[in-house]
């Protein structure tokens, strides 16, 4: 279908629809004023009003909105005009793809419009995918060592053989430890008390002896 011929297609469509619909109490004109605006977000946006006073308008308009790319070889639509924020905003519920577009509207209820504009879509840009978090570090090892709850394991040598380093005894208690080293000096100084001892009772037993032998010779 050539592309001359569409609006003319688009606006008898629009008058059968008009016809379909009641006709208004009081007349503002014969005529409306179609205006495209722009687009959000690829949705057209058009202002309608009476064209003879710039009223709004307040009765539904039938108006069918049809666009065709830059190259002729897309088309969408027709859509209808559905109200928008304002009593003269319309708007349409279908976006128009990304890419440069002709777009037509042609109103036929409650009056006759017709209005035609170029407008451009840009792609919508993909959001980047976040970036891949570092790696956490490990953490740190909770088993249980020979020596106690959370030890670490002694570090051993790279290279040659391991040597293991005396490791003080310290399962033993005080009063244990003094009395271990009490017997060792009981057996260091054991043989020297007892010939000490020995050498005493001697000495004594032999100044008893006297004693006693000088007692009996004085008494004769």
């Amino acid at each position: 279908m050539h592309t001359a011929t569409r609006p003319a297609i688009v606006l008898t469509a629009a008058l059968a629809l008009g016809l379909t619909l009641p006709q208004p109490a009081a007349a503002h004109g014969d005529n409306l004023d179609v205006v495209i605006t722009g687009h959000r977000d690829g949705h057209v946006l058009t202002e309608v009003t009476w064209e003879n006073d710039g009223d709004p308008v307040d009765e539904r308009v039938a108006a069918l909105v049809s666009a065709v790319s830059a190259d002729g070889s897309r088309t969408v639509g027709p859509w209808r005009l559905v109200r928008g924020a304002r009593p003269v905003d319309w708007t349409t519920t279908e976006a128009l793809p990304a890419g440069t577009w002709t777009v037509t509207v042609a109103a036929g209820h409650p009056g006759l419009g017709h209005a035609e504009q170029r407008l451009t879509v840009a792609a919508v840009r993909a959001t980047p995918a976040p970036s891949a978090s570092h790696p956490s570090a490990p953490a740190p090892s909770t088993s249980r060592g020979p020596r106690g709850a959370g030890a670490a394991a002694p570090a051993r040598p790279a290279h040659g053989p391991q040597q293991s380093s005396p490791v003080p005894d310290t399962s033993r208690s005080p009063s244990e430890s003094h009395t271990a080293t009490d017997a060792r000096d009981e057996g260091t100084w054991g043989p020297w008390l007892t010939t000490i001892g020995l050498a005493v009772a001697s000495l004594v037993g032999a100044a008893a002896g006297i004693w006693i032998r000088r007692r009996r010779g004085g008494r004769r």
